[in-house]
């Protein structure tokens, strides 16, 4: 835990007394339990590895592990800040070394997994008055990094202290967590510990600001240290909800106010910042788009869980372009949701905002482990996080919730911008998938229409992985972009992804053509905020609804 640096001794010591009680706790519970110690190992290599662990008892009670060494550390999970019945990820993260338990007597279901390369392994053990030790080995089913790509997420709530740990047992390689946040257009973003916590005030207590410099836990693993989150839920001392904007690796201390969020934007790029757009469907979001110059949207993000989808509630009414799949009229399943923000980024694309892709989780708010939703950057033969930062701000990415997607455009890679002369742009697909569990389908997106789809013949590696190609021809006339997704079906009706970052393609010199009823969704959409906001917000900021508003407007004339 030491490896970057010291929490203040008076939060350590509540952090120890914490974790202690834990223990006491579990041992008060059932004096006759057995000790199970543990070990998770590579299949192939025999080498200890790190990884998260589950333990759940017979009558649904989940445990949590300690390490058995000085050398090793373990991290409890169980983080819930809007209690939603269901949906609970209780867990403990551990590092290369021997772990134990107090079990009590009687069947425990162990769930072991690191990240996304490795197979979930899923082992019953019974629990008899005798100490158990077991090694588990862990198959990885696929090595990315080998392949050039490596993993990261933009939108994490743990603490420095934790993530060696954590982005270690998660083999996430590159990690953005939030050091300044403000929930209020009153207060600048700040260390103090957030008041939505509904678990009561955080063990950890403050965050803390290293400062700019990258903190290296090994060869492959980074944490990028300052990062700021303005979520609005309160303006001017009431009640009223703006959204989310983050700024990933700025230089400074922010001490501006939002709104407005032009001038935050500004000075964020300036310091080569990149502005992340967690959700599409905040109060600010389509003004966000032009107005902060946003680069970065998140395929998946913080409602995107391992367990139960919890936050549901869709719109009363929806354009047709923006239907989903839905279990009842006024909610989305998780597949919905996904495609509603989706469909929101592809509307973009096509009115010429050249945003890239990227995942968060929340991670250290919601029940999901950091890094389940994740983006791939490619940047070679070896890591390099200047290589990784660049390539994550031009799309030389996908993001996944599960299965891999290596796929190129006339060999390069996502990201690549094409000019082609007047007439029609045609070029080859290269697109390879590898996944955990066979995916149902391959799909070409032109414009953010399906233009091909394919069920890929799947053979099964070595390593237990499914693997299928598939080399399609695509053929546009216009300007445009394209991109290529994977699903893959899993239990309960549930569906993991891949998707990559746009080609861009640009025919005879001319800028894409949105759709008309898209734009036309856009400019009613921000027309009704602006409303919304007369009389509560300042005029700088109601001018930044008006000219998202115009921006729009202004687009409809070229759209089709």
């Amino acid at each position: 835990m030491n490896a970057i640096g010291r929490l203040p001794d008076s939060w350590l010591s509540r952090l120890l007394v914490w974790g202690s009680l834990v223990v006491l706790s579990g041992m008060a519970r059932d004096a006759a339990a057995a000790e199970l110690t543990g070990r998770v190992v590579d299949a192939d290599t025999g080498r200890a590895i790190p990884a998260r662990v589950y333990l759940r008892t017979a009558a649904g009670e989940d445990l949590f592990v300690e390490t058995a060494t000085p050398e090793g550390t373990a991290w409890r999970y169980a983080e819930q800040w809007v209690p939603l019945a269901g949906s609970v990820d209780r867990h403990t993260t551990v590092s290369a070394h021997p772990w134990r338990v107090e079990l009590p007597a009687g069947e425990v279901t162990v769930e072991i997994e690191r990240g996304k390369e490795y197979q979930l392994l899923r082992e019953v053990i019974t629990v008899g008055d005798k100490p158990l030790e077991k090694t588990w080995r862990l198959q990885r089913w696929v090595n990315a990094a080998a392949r050039g790509w490596y993993s990261g997420e933009t939108h994490v709530h743990r603490r420095l202290v934790e993530l060696p740990n954590v982005m270690l047992a998660e083999d996430l390689n590159v990690a953005f967590p939030v050091t300044f946040w403000t929930v209020t257009s009153k207060d600048a973003p700040n260390l103090l510990p957030s008041p939505l916590r509904s678990q009561g005030p955080s063990p950890f207590g403050p965050r803390e600001d290293r400062g700019t410099e990258p903190i290296r836990i090994d060869s492959s693993h980074v944490i990028v240290p300052r990062n700021t989150e303005y979520e609005i839920f309160n303006v001017d001392g009431k009640p009223h909800t703006l959204g989310a904007m983050f700024l990933l690796n700025h230089r400074s201390a922010f001490s501006a106010l939002a709104p407005p969020v032009g001038p935050i934007a500004r000075q964020a790029h300036a310091e080569g910042a990149l502005l992340d757009l967690d959700k599409h469907n905040w109060p600010w979001s389509l003004m966000l788009v032009p107005v902060a110059k946003i680069d970065l949207f998140e395929l998946s993000n913080n409602s995107v869980w391992r367990t139960r989808f919890g936050f549901r509630q869709a719109p009363a009414t929806l354009p047709d372009w923006l239907r989903v799949e839905q279990d009842s009229p006024t909610t989305f399943t998780e597949w919905g949701w996904l495609n509603h923000g989706w469909k929101h980024w592809y509307a973009l694309l096509n009115c010429g905002f050249e945003i890239a892709p990227t995942a968060g989780t929340a991670s250290g708010v919601h029940p999901v482990p950091l890094g389940h939703s994740r983006v791939y950057v490619h940047t070679g033969d070896q890591f390099d996080l200047d290589a990784w930062w660049q390539g994550l701000k031009a799309g030389r990415s996908f993001v996944s919730t599960g299965p891999m997607l290596f796929a190129t455009l006339s060999g390069q890679q996502p990201g690549e911008r094409f000019e082609a002369p007047a007439g029609t742009f045609e070029s080859e697909l290269e697109i390879e998938t590898i996944s955990e569990h066979p995916v149902s389908a391959l799909e070409v997106l032109v414009g953010g229409e399906v233009v091909a789809r394919e069920v890929p013949v799947l053979e099964r590696t070595t390593t237990g992985a499914w693997r299928g190609t598939w080399r399609p021809r695509v053929r546009v006339p216009e300007s445009t972009w394209v991109a290529v997704r994977s699903v893959e079906p899993r239990e309960a009706g549930r569906r993991r992804f891949a998707h990559t970052a746009p080609w861009y393609i640009r025919v005879g010199g001319k800028a894409p053509r949105p759709r008309r009823e898209e734009v036309q969704y856009f400019v009613e959409q921000v027309s009704a905020e602006l409303e919304r906001n007369r009389g509560i917000l300042p005029a700088e900021a109601l001018a930044e609804f008006e000219q998202a508003r115009d921006t729009y407007r202004d687009l409809l004339e070229r759209a089709r």
